[in-house]
């Protein structure tokens, strides 16, 4: 089954536990690693971190329901987790969420000199960030990005 497939069931079947729990679903990723298949499920609160204990139920309910409806061919571990304070930036609202905030950014090639760079996410718009990068404004296009993150800074 296409990960993508994967990830919209899992979401569909993700959907009223997260709701039930007052969670929200951040990311669902399904992916293959060297023999093993991993289904990583992201969780969010909208006012507080998220615990242990909110990972655990989420969890459990979700590989009650899995078990329920069997739509993964293969064998896989589900892990659940926070999205974290270095959280991946993938959705326009995940984006829009965060303007004005600090962003780490990984890109595929070059700009400006370097390949990662922390900038200040000051706009989101058909799949393109507009930053500011140590006095200059530049816009990115997603698709030159490894990964956009929020910056972790103490």
């Amino acid at each position: 089954m296409a990960n993508q497939k994967v990830t919209q069931i899992v979401e569909e079947l993700l959907l009223p536990i997260t709701d039930r729990l007052g969670l929200l679903i951040w990311d669902i990723e399904f992916l293959k690693e060297g023999p093993d298949y991993y289904l990583r499920v992201y969780i969010d609160k909208e006012e507080e971190g998220v615990g242990i204990d909110d990972c655990e139920a989420v969890s459990r309910a979700l590989s009650d329901e899995l078990d329920r409806v069997d739509p993964i061919e293969q064998v896989y571990v589900l892990e659940v987790s926070s999205a974290g304070m270095d959280r991946k930036l993938k959705k326009e609202s995940d984006f829009l969420r965060y303007i004005g905030h600090e962003v780490d950014i990984k890109l595929y090639a070059p700009l400006c000199g370097t390949k990662e760079m922390t900038a200040l996410l000051k706009a989101y718009s058909n799949g393109v960030i507009s930053v500011e990068y140590e006095g200059q404004s530049l816009d990115i296009e997603l698709s030159k990005t490894v990964s956009v993150r929020l910056a972790v800074i103490f």
